[in-house]
């Protein structure tokens, strides 16, 4: 049986780990935004409360019903590709 060498030192041991990192600082900027655009989108869809029991036509705004979904929505796609950007760096390790 041949034994494998399994020397370790600590500049190789902090590169390793820094390569096994799946996200870096971008990823988690970009999913922030992503995140902002979710909770901004919501609170546009809520709106005012409404008090009594009278019609309230600011249902129908077209902020409610177009705007805020279509926010949200944005937030929700933009969420893919922050979590699968990869940086300039990362892409220079592969190679």
């Amino acid at each position: 049986m041949k034994q494998k060498n399994h020397s370790f030192s600590k500049e190789t041991g902090k590169k390793a780990a820094k390569e096994t990192l799946p996200l870096n600082k971008m990823n988690y900027i970009m999913m922030g935004v992503c995140l902002f655009l979710i909770v901004l989108g919501f609170f546009l869809m809520s709106g005012s409360s409404n008090e009594g029991s009278t019609f309230n036509a600011d249902v129908f705004n077209s902020t409610r019903i177009v705007v805020a979904p279509f926010i949200t929505f944005l937030g929700f796609v933009l969420m893919v590709p922050a979590i699968l950007y990869r940086g300039k760096n990362n892409k220079e390790i592969e190679q």
